[in-house]
């Protein structure tokens, strides 16, 4: 920027729609008031019973919990309505029933919805719960019993189903297109499991709360979220959830040896940050052990030198997502109770192109000494993890690191867009994560540390090469695990899943915020280090 120009206006972020409340009741369904729309879960006919099987028919699907009362108190029978409409009672079906003149109990009903819940597991549960949400979009208030059907896992995937699938993010200069259903009311379940329903619920807003948190930090756009604005939001987050709180600019990172995060980020009018959250459990001690969370926190990037196409630039204001991930996971610790210490941090960077941009053959020297050869400069995001990773080790003594990173290419053309990867030098470590991710309906990978291929990383100026030529996924990974040392570490990257497509079910089309859920699944439970330093 010129000397003495005057600085950019900052835009302003528009005010953003917010997730549902979401409330228990034991009233029954056809009585409850203050709410449009009724949902009623519908299964497949059941083919073991003979009175469901007629030949060349489809099985007559089953209403679920409520149907019987609301229908007799409309007048209406539900049933032939399924039926009629061949519902089948698989995930993904609705059945609209208007109701235009209310009912004799609530004036204010105007649809029955017959949804679709497949075999009732939490990920059909889940994928449910964002159907509904997508079918209520604009309205009051929904009761459903359909949380109901699962009395062990239906709250929490019902709910964040429903949370997510209700995601919306808007810049016009008119109102958003849509809004969420306001309320959403779950019906049906015992009363005997009050208190029981109520930590599930509240359980399941914090899980559905943090992957809305990181996508909608992964879908601002670049021209208002850069490091700066991103630690702006991380000293916010600490606040509101109590965590410590320290942020390096870019003075403090050159003076204590930061030179991967410097040169990924010197390009940049916006310099980087580094950010660090730490939470520590209401029952700790000086044993209690602490996890570290990396998240890559590249607020754009261009490619730097080596500058991407402009097709491959589209997407890359969500390249922080991992960082949005480790913000988000961090700001719902107390939540979900994590039974140990946790610190996260984000090294953040924009990778611009300019004058003083790192060069392709420049030598960067990493947090403790360790030094790499810039051969491509569109393979920042390990250059900046690096550094995170080196002061975790030197400074925290964690029990374990895992990194979340949108890192490389190659994990998509292997897994696809619906599955993260995961790369990790300990087998419990990896079975937890995996086991978090399944349940969370956030699924990994794991992909092989293969070491036949760390010749490759050699440099014939520096400790490695920052891209060197190899399976991509696998070659980021081995480049990382030199800065981790004995540590128990897992690499997740998910560049595979970073953005969605399309809407489909709980994923929106756009960043998807991937991650969160899945640490959070692992971090609240009640050992997360079993067994991990045992093997590798």
């Amino acid at each position: 920027m010129t000397r003495g120009a005057p600085s950019p206006v900052r835009p302003t972020l528009p005010s953003q729609v917010s997730p549902p409340d979401v409330a228990l009741t034991r009233q029954p369904l056809h009585a409850l008031t203050g709410v449009d729309v009724i949902a009623i879960p519908v299964l497949p006919g059941d083919p073991a019973d003979p009175a469901d099987a007629v030949e060349g028919e489809p099985l007559a699907p089953l209403l679920g919990p409520g149907a019987a009362e609301v229908g007799d108190d409309l007048g209406l029978d539900l049933v032939a309505i399924a039926e009629a409409s061949r519902a089948t009672g698989a995930v993904g079906e609705v059945v609209t029933v208007p109701v235009p003149l209310g009912g004799p109990d609530n004036a204010d009903l105007r649809l029955v919805l017959l949804v679709g819940v497949g075999q009732a597991t939490p990920t059909d549960l889940r994928r449910a719960g964002a159907v509904v949400a997508r079918a209520t979009h604009d309205r009051a208030g929904v009761a459903t019993t359909i949380a109901s059907l699962d009395a062990e896992h239906g709250i929490e995937a019902f709910v964040v189903g429903v949370m997510l699938g209700s995601f919306g993010f808007s810049w016009r200069s008119s109102a958003p297109e849509h809004v969420p259903v306001a309320r959403v009311v779950l019906a049906g379940l015992p009363a005997s499991a009050d208190e029981v329903d109520r930590a599930a619920l509240d359980r399941a807003v914090a899980l559905g709360g943090a992957g809305w948190r990181a996508r909608q930090l992964a879908t601002v756009p670049s021209n208002l979220k850069n490091p700066a604005w991103l630690a702006e939001q991380a000293q916010e987050l600490a606040t509101e959830a109590g965590l410590a709180c320290r942020v390096w600019d870019d003075e403090q990172l050159r003076a204590q040896g930061f030179g991967g995060i410097i040169g990924v980020g010197q390009g940049s009018a916006t310099p980087p940050r580094l950010i660090r959250l730490d939470y520590t459990p209401s029952r700790s001690n000086r044993r209690t052990p602490t996890v570290v969370l990396v998240g890559k926190g590249i607020t754009f990037d261009t490619g730097g030198i080596s500058i991407k196409p402009a097709q491959g630039m589209s997407t890359m204001k969500r390249d922080m997502t991992g960082g949005a991930v480790v913000l988000a996971t961090m700001a719902a610790l107390a939540e979900v109770g994590c039974p140990v210490k946790v610190v996260g941090l984000v090294p953040a960077a924009e990778n611009a192109v300019s004058g003083s941009a790192t060069r392709p053959g420049d030598v960067l020297r990493h947090y403790g000494g360790r030094t790499s050869e810039v051969i491509n400069t569109d393979a920042e995001g390990r250059l900046v993890l690096a550094d995170a990773l080196a002061y975790a080790v030197a400074e925290l003594s964690p029990a374990a690191i895992v990194d979340v990173a949108t890192l490389t290419g190659g994990v998509k053309v292997a897994l696809g867009q619906q599955v993260g990867g995961l790369f990790a030098t300990d087998d419990a470590l990896a079975d937890a994560l995996l086991g978090a991710g399944d349940d969370a309906g956030e699924p990994f990978w794991r992909l092989p540390l293969h070491a036949a291929y760390e010749d490759k990383l050699a440099s014939k100026v520096a400790d490695a090469d920052n891209a060197p030529s190899g399976p991509q996924a696998i070659m980021a990974a081995l480049f990382l695990q030199h800065f981790v040392g004995d540590v128990a570490w897992a690499h997740l990257d998910i560049a595979s899943v970073g953005d969605a497509p399309d809407d489909d079910y709980e994923w929106s089309a756009g960043p998807t915020g991937f991650g969160a859920r899945a640490l959070l699944t692992w971090l609240g439970s009640p050992d997360p280090l079993a067994g991990v330093g045992a093997t590798s």
